[in-house]
């Protein structure tokens, strides 16, 4: 039972603790991240790796005035637990509660809400620079990023700018060998190095001490010594690296190692120019299960029971398939099929489920690394000398790589194959994460055509239909469990939709994930006495004129259904074809996500609020047409008056 942690109101308390207490404190944050996995799933190896890394920190700093940012976010938990949120820990991730990444609306620990790998060093240069503007006094700024996340492009522009200005800066580098799955690329290997060459720091320091008591020596003992340890980071440890873009490397240090730790931070602190602190940690420290597999153990399921060791004994495991399974089953037979065909993820392997595609087809799986716009530029590379590249990336990273969508996919016109995974609402892990924009950037571009399967018997023949065609491709499916609607399935073609079945009084026009839902919402109103069909529009560009613009001519009501942004989506398709072809618009409703960003919860929860679930649609319905729940009779009537 934790009897330090919940006296932790502030940082500042942090200070009032003794050494044993502040090891003690550092073990209670961990069975607290323990405990709280015991209820929901919420990441987890990630946090467990940084208790020390976030405890020395606010141990040297002030950051009531200091700047502070974490890197992606995901492992924020133990700050949240030090910087007054301890109470409300148990809510996490849940309707209301707090946020599983920082968020300036809970906490003035809080700078920026970060989801997206990558972009903490531009923000604390910005953040010091606009300090030094303004004339805030002298504030530190620290960014905390990882070895996943540091090869992304932005950090390398940012690393450029912040040695060009020369302003103070420390940039920690949390190494933990890791990014969701295992880190990949060259730079990668260069860090390997340095954990090597532990010896490293600590070796110099001694010299250049026992120099210091011999003053005959002089100077130039000590350019020597400069020179030995140029050539040592050059040829071990890999932070030459950081030294020729203009930072002062240091490193690496042991990550648990709390003492240590912030005696690094203190020597650091005040440096003038920027300076990178290359950190050891391990992810999942202090779980054996967590740190032995921290794929795994990124955001498990929930834990059935913790032991008396503070050991995972074992998950509760749905049973339930979802989208993702259907879509990775679907790449997999497009692999077996086809030899041009490819796959490309950017650090998601475990998350869109190819681990088998990487074992069976190495030479056809390409795992970038946190480099979104590479992936997509790479893809278009592989599609010029005549491969099948399939990009298979979250739908909330995708638009990272925007530029290279325009200009190296659609401005060439190369069939590239965009598998969108979580399209729509994601649950807890909230507004950084929902991917609800895709349809509205990726239907802005020529050549582009952009789909939605509607239930799992859509997924397999979209994908065989994306890659039979010359152009660029995206199809968008949501996290969350297959459903089926049993019909006789339309064979999948070019600006087709599928008539489910037509109404007399209306019809709902479901753009992806939603389609089983508006069956659902049909049946139920026709038990009302209301004749609603539905129909899977399956594209949004391009768009089926000819029977969409048909409904809207011959039908009393047409209401739009789909999991993403109302502004600039499927309904504004529909809305923009009906004014095309002159026809009044004024009976075409459109449900969607409003122009606000969505909280995280439960996606059933997130649906019922937007009135995406059946009960929802039936309300839009009645409403549209005038009549009130207790009242269905006549409303054929009413309809057609």
């Amino acid at each position: 039972m934790s009897t330090i942690l919940p006296s932790i109101a502030s940082p500042a308390d942090l200070h009032e603790l003794s050494d044993e207490q502040l090891v003690q404190l550092a073990q209670e944050m961990r069975d607290e991240l323990v405990r709280v996995l015991s209820i929901r799933p919420a990441h987890f190896a990630s946090n467990l790796g940084v208790v020390e890394l976030c405890l020395a920190l606010h141990l040297t700093f002030d950051f009531r005035k200091d700047r502070l940012i974490w890197d992606t976010g995901h492992q924020i938990y133990p700050h949240k637990l030090i910087t007054g949120r301890y109470p409300q820990f148990e809510t996490i991730r849940t309707r209301g509660g707090l946020m599983g990444y920082p968020n300036p609306h809970e906490s003035l620990y809080d700078l920026f809400m970060t989801g997206h790998a990558g972009c903490s060093v531009s923000c604390a240069l910005g953040l010091k620079v606009g300090d030094e503007l303004l004339d805030h006094g002298d504030r530190h700024s620290v960014a905390v990023i990882g070895d996943g996340a540091l090869p992304s492009g932005i950090v390398f522009e940012a690393l450029n700018n912040a040695a060009g200005l020369g302003k103070k800066l420390l940039v920690i580098l949390n190494d933990n060998k890791m990014s969701i799955c295992a880190r990949v690329g060259g730079l990668g290997r260069c860090l390997d190095r340095a954990r090597l060459t532990s010896f490293y720091q600590g070796s110099m320091r001694n010299l250049h001490d026992l120099l210091a008591k011999v003053p005959l020596l002089g100077n130039m003992a000590n350019q020597a010594i400069d020179q030995l340890r140029d050539g040592l980071k050059a040829s071990l440890t890999g932070g030459m690296l950081f030294e020729e873009l203009g930072f002062r490397y240091i490193g690496p240090v042991d990550g648990h190692d709390l003492p240590s730790l912030r005696r690094w931070l203190r020597d650091v602190k005040d440096q003038e120019g920027p300076v990178l602190l290359h950190v050891l940690s391990e992810k999942g420290h202090g779980v054996a299960q967590a740190s032995e597999d921290p794929v795994t153990y990124h955001t498990p399921p929930v834990f059935e029971k913790v032991g008396p060791e503070r050991t995972i004994v074992s998950f509760r495991r749905g049973g339930s398939k979802a989208y993702t399974d259907a879509a990775s089953s679907a790449i997999y037979q497009a692999l077996e099929r086809d030899p041009k065909v490819a796959v490309i993820t950017a650090a998601m392997c475990q998350g869109n489920k190819l681990e088998k595609v990487r074992t069976d087809f190495p030479k056809r799986f390409f795992d970038t690394g946190i480099c979104e716009s590479h992936a997509v530029a790479f893809a278009a590379g592989l599609a010029k000398a005549g491969a099948r590249p399939i990009v298979a990336i979250y739908s909330t990273f995708l638009q990272r790589a925007f530029d290279q969508l325009f200009q190296e996919v659609a401005l060439q016109n190369l069939p590239v194959t965009f598998c969108l995974d979580r399209g729509g609402l994601t649950g807890p892990d909230g507004p950084t994460h929902h991917g609800v924009f895709d349809t509205v950037y990726l239907r802005l571009f020529p050549n582009f055509v952009v789909m939605a399967p509607g239930d799992e018997l859509d997924v397999a023949p979209m994908l065989r239909f994306a890659l039979s065609q010359q152009s660029p491709v995206s199809l968008r499916y949501p996290k969350a469990s297959l459903e089926k609607v049993e019909r006789g399935l339309a064979p999948v073609e070019l600006g087709q939709a599928e008539v489910h079945e037509w109404g007399d009084d209306g019809v709902l026009v479901a753009y992806g994930s939603l389609f089983p839902t508006c069956v659902k919402a049909a049946e139920a109103l026709r038990q009302e006495g209301l004749s609603i069909g539905v129909i899977n529009a399956r594209f949004a560009k391009p768009l089926d004129r000819q029977t969409l613009l048909r409904a809207v001519e011959d039908l009393p009501l047409v209401i739009t259904v789909e999991e993403g942004t109302l502004e600039g989506g499927f309904g504004s398709a529909l809305l923009e074809a009906a004014n095309s072809a002159g026809l009044d618009s004024r009976h075409i409703v459109r449900l969607g996500i409003p122009d606000r960003f969505v909280e995280h919860a439960e996606r059933p929860e997130l649906l019922a609020e937007l009135g995406l679930d059946v009960q929802g649609i039936c309300r839009t319905v009645r409403s549209a047409v005038g009549l009130g729940v207790s009242h269905p009779e006549g409303v054929g009537r009413a309809l057609k008056k």
